[in-house]
């Protein structure tokens, strides 16, 4: 319940920051055009977000007949979870890693890379495939989605404003120096807003995995393979669309510069931790 009030109350202030820059570009008119750009966005977002980023990650569609082992793993854990069976996606990319995506449980899909098939052992793939139905189960992907829309947009709406300028209600030019300060200013506050979702999302999705999957240490152990993996393996597709690596189980991002200080995951040793001191027979 507190996690749900927290991501409701970070996805208000992504939204009121997003008006704010509006009222910036053009007074009060600005900021009732950026919330109906919102909105539309948002509607955008809820449609066809799950099709825009199955896209870009090039995934194709597999079945009981074309992928019976992993087909197979993931059905039985979806009965396990009490969830309609989502579409089963492959991404035939080295870097393992994986991702769920659509609008509600009973428009849900998830995507496996065939790296992580191969890195991954059956027991440990099963507790991926089952955080990523917790995500699914809490309807994580929506909120996701939209807080990356909106920090997409915000970072364009403050460009914007620094190259084109921003008049008031009353039609006066802002001074370029606010200008500046929105540019730099505002993109940051909205990653930090994202990141802080983000992570709140992935510790509940962990603990829920580890309840479908009733196997924490496995879990535990595929994160550890994925995050030593992950850093000497690129994902293509993520590094081209870095506003979709928050939906990955592990960052995927080559960590440079502002992209490892502002991760919009956990760090892997906090996670494996807390997944361990789920696990039958714990000593603490």
């Amino acid at each position: 319940m507190f996690n749900m009030l927290k991501t409701a109350v970070l996805m208000a202030a992504i939204t009121a920051l997003f008006m704010a820059i509006g009222s910036l570009l053009g007074g009060r008119s600005g900021m009732m055009m950026a919330l109906l750009f919102a909105v539309g966005m948002n509607f955008f977002s809820y449609w066809f977000s799950d099709k825009l980023v199955l896209k870009m990650y090039n995934a194709h569609e597999v079945d009981a007949t074309s992928a019976p082992q992993f087909y197979g793993m993931v059905a039985d854990l979806a009965q396990r979870a009490e969830l309609p069976m989502p579409r089963v996606y492959l991404i035939d990319e080295e870097a393992p890693n994986a991702f769920a995506t659509g609008r509600n449980p009973e428009h849900a899909a998830v995507a496996a890379t065939t790296g992580i098939l191969r890195v991954l052992s059956d027991r440990e793939l099963r507790g991926v495939m089952a955080h990523e139905l917790s995500h699914v189960k809490h309807r994580d992907i929506l909120i996701s989605t939209v807080s990356a829309t909106m920090a997409g947009a915000i970072s364009m709406l403050a460009n914007f404003a620094m190259f084109f300028g921003g008049r008031d209600s009353e039609g006066r030019s802002h001074n370029p120096i606010v200008g500046l300060l929105v540019m730099i200013l505002a993109p940051l506050a909205a990653s930090l807003i994202q990141m802080a979702i983000s992570r709140a999302r992935e510790f509940e999705a962990d603990r829920g995995g580890a309840e479908i999957s009733g196997d924490p240490r496995s879990l535990a152990g595929a994160l550890e393979k994925i995050h030593s993996h992950s850093r000497g393996t690129l994902l293509p597709p993520a590094e081209r669309h870095p506003e979709t690596a928050q939906m990955m189980i592990i960052n995927p991002l080559s960590a440079g510069g502002l992209r490892g200080l502002f991760s919009t995951h956990p760090s892997t040793e906090e996670r494996v931790e807390r997944l361990l001191a789920m696990a039958p027979g714990r000593v603490v």
